[in-house]
């Protein structure tokens, strides 16, 4: 009698941790129509580049994804003129040469440094949108350092005059709770990846799992998961992919073997590297 006590016992204990784990995990699953269009083309990460003639998050990529009828994932960064520019890394050192982090630059000493020896300089997000066109489904990254809340404030702010397709996505949590309780029109994305096994991150273990297992999705209610596409193996992206039918956007994919492994765990798909065949991603589904 006592040993069936504290089996039962046991097993509640196990039932509500599995439930609290689902909640914790849980997006929001109720707009998941406003990502149609994103799901019916496949987006250029960091627009159509070969980082030769073409440099990545040039104005150069990104009118050449939007002439191939491309969707657009870029990133903006904030300077310290406050001018929101279209840069992916934190330091200017592989696209420019210069040992120096964007943030800690004014755009105007930005346009002293040519991406990759090219006649491209890193463009002004404001630039970038007046070469997409209105249907061109675009991905904005708000980069998770520096001052990336006020980042976001003025992403928003300029984004409240554009008439296209656009949704905004960080890896940094605190952004998409931002958007959460600020701007809940938005459409949003956690990105997330492998944390735990990523020896650069100089994150606290307990984070680094939270972060790779998703657990702040109660909190920042995301309409959508962007997460390393390398890693459909990871138990929370697939209960979130399969079980909870959430919206998942994959990153990035690098040729087009990767694209068909991964097509059934993905409903979008960015990529660079290679050109995909065909124009339609929802023709891997059949």
């Amino acid at each position: 009698m006592f040993y069936n006590d504290v089996m039962k016992l046991i097993l509640l204990i196990l039932l509500l941790l599995i439930l609290l784990y689902l909640f914790l995990l849980h997006p929001n699953t109720k707009r998941k129509e406003r990502m149609r269009a994103y799901e019916r083309s496949y987006i250029a990460h960091r627009g159509l580049f070969n980082n030769k003639d073409v440099p990545e998050n040039s104005l150069s990529a990104f009118r050449k994804a939007v002439e191939n009828g491309y969707g657009i994932e870029l990133d903006v960064q904030l300077t310290t003129d406050d001018r929101l520019v279209v840069f992916h890394d934190a330091s200017l050192k592989r696209m420019t040469g210069i040992d120096k982090d964007l943030i800690e630059c004014s755009y105007e000493e930005l346009q002293g440094y040519p991406l990759l020896n090219t006649e491209e300089r890193i463009p002004l997000f404001a630039d970038v949108l007046k070469a997409l066109k209105k249907e061109t489904p675009l991905i904005i990254e708000i980069k998770a350092e520096g001052r990336y809340i006020e980042t976001t404030k003025r992403t928003v702010e300029m984004m409240r005059n554009y008439d296209g397709l656009y949704n905004m996505e960080s890896f940094n949590p605190m952004v998409v709770r931002y958007l959460r309780m600020n701007e809940p029109d938005i459409i949003r994305g956690q990105l997330s990846y492998d944390y735990v096994t990523d020896g650069n991150s100089r994150l606290p273990l307990p984070v680094k799992f939270a972060l790779t297992n998703l657990l702040l999705n109660f909190w920042n209610d995301p309409d959508y998961i962007a997460y390393d596409c390398t890693n459909t193996k990871n138990l929370s992206f697939r209960i979130l992919s399969k079980l909870m039918k959430a919206e998942c956007v994959a990153w990035t994919v690098k040729s087009e073997e990767e694209l068909k492994q991964i097509s059934p765990w993905y409903r979008c798909f960015i990529f660079d590297s290679f050109i995909p065949k065909g124009s339609d991603p929802t023709e891997l589904k059949k």
